[in-house]
């Protein structure tokens, strides 16, 4: 049996990224194939007990190598209990965050030492990285709106500086600049269906899978 493929979503705050993952699991799903949507930090019992450790509370209640630490944790029980058996047994995973996230807002947004952070990629996951990782990208001040009216409570983030989300978009941009074979930037800023249709394209294009 074929290994399935591993899509994910990255973006800051009010992406619409959870949207996302629902439509085009339901497009793939049409198409006959299996697949398991997932999100980070979380995706197993243990990753999400993890995350709430991460996406509740004050702003300052970890410092960002913390933060990485944390978040590595989480995604290797996440692969070793979800993705890769899902992988394994030939279905398609899309997950609403990956490793990308851990080197935008603790690399990117708080300073932490890039080199030192792919190392810890190595490290914690053996390297591992997604099929193709769809970049949805907006001004800070429309997602940020976007996130503080979800109203769910998993505000950490949101909370922080301007300036933070800033540096955020920037490196989630040159996260996929440096890696153009596997990112794909969408414009997040267009209407829901024109996303979804950006986003099927670029499937298409990369796995030839032609979907509506």
């Amino acid at each position: 049996m074929d290994k399935g493929r591993f899509i994910t979503l990255e973006g800051g705050e009010g992406a619409g990224k959870s949207t996302q993952v629902r439509l085009l699991k339901a497009a793939l799903e049409d198409h006959g194939i299996e697949v398991v949507m997932t999100r980070e930090p979380g995706g197993s019992k243990g990753a999400e007990e993890i995350r709430e450790l991460l996406v509740t509370g004050e702003p300052g209640r970890w410092d960002g190598m913390t933060e990485a630490l944390l978040n590595f944790a989480a995604r290797r029980d996440h692969l070793v209990k979800t993705i890769w058996p899902a992988l394994e047994r030939g279905a398609w995973v899309i997950s609403d965050r990956y490793a990308d996230s851990t080197i935008a807002y603790q690399g990117y947004g708080h300073g932490l030492d890039l080199p030192a952070l792919y190392k810890l990629w190595d490290i914690g996951v053996d390297g591992f990285r997604p099929d193709l990782t769809f970049v949805l990208d907006l001004p800070v001040e429309t997602g940020i709106a976007r996130a503080l009216g979800r109203g769910d409570g998993e505000d950490r983030y949101e909370k922080m500086a301007t300036e933070f989300h800033h540096k955020l978009r920037a490196g989630f941009l040159e996260i996929a600049s440096n890696e153009p074979d596997r990112c794909c930037v969408i414009d997040a800023s267009g209407s829901i269906e024109e996303i979804q249709r950006d986003m099927r394209a670029g499937v298409s294009k990369r796995f030839g899978v032609a979907l509506p």
